[in-house]
């Protein structure tokens, strides 16, 4: 039985993977405001719900990577600002945003799945972009303060910067996408077999 589901574990860790690259690739340069808008934590948010926190933060380190590739080639012209700067700080920062939120999403989602599957998944669903921003926003202020108060247009500006655009914008579009699609995509591979005993919403 071990062996049967860390199969199947497996199985459906790598569908979600291709689904991380897939969307990365595709459509990981929507913009909305200075920063890409990412779909790509959605299929993060199923591997901590269906697989745990090893799973969710695999998918979340093959995120970081993707994101680490957009970043050095310039495709993420934010990013790459930051990267020309301080490239080590840069990539270390894609990397550890997004594991840490897929990583973090799997044990909410763990810790409550028992005791309540409907909260558990909307909370793994709102804790990864919470995660993912606020990582990121910490990593603004604690190493690229002159480009951020470049990007607000001024030392005052800072704090409406953040919340009016990366926060007012960026975080409350991701923000609401997982909560509307993670629980819709949840009831649907709820009634698939390989992820019928591990989810019941």
């Amino acid at each position: 039985m071990k062996n049967k589901n860390f199969v199947r574990n497996l199985v459906g860790t790598a569908i979600l993977a291709a689904l991380v690259l897939a969307l990365q690739l595709l459509l990981g340069s929507l913009k909305l405001g200075p920063f890409n808008i990412t779909l790509t934590l959605v299929p993060i948010i199923l591997g901590a719900v269906l697989y745990g926190p090893l799973s969710a933060a695999f998918l979340g380190g093959l995120f970081g990577f993707l994101v680490c590739i957009s970043v050095i080639s310039g495709n993420d012209a934010g990013g790459f600002m930051l990267f020309s700067q301080k490239p080590v700080i840069t990539l270390a920062l894609c990397m550890i945003k997004s594991t840490a939120a897929g990583y973090l999403s799997g044990l909410v989602a763990r810790s409550l799945a028992k005791k309540n599957a409907t909260l558990s998944l909307f909370l793994a669903a709102g804790i990864a972009p919470v995660v993912n921003t606020g990582i990121f926003i910490l990593g603004l202020l604690l190493f690229f303060q002159d480009t951020l108060v470049l990007w607000a247009n001024g030392q005052d500006k800072v704090v409406d910067f953040l919340l009016f655009s990366i926060l007012g914008i960026n975080f409350t579009t991701e923000f609401l996408v997982n909560l509307v699609l993670v629980p819709i995509l949840a009831r649907i591979l709820r009634n698939l077999r390989f992820v019928k005993q591990e989810l019941a919403v």
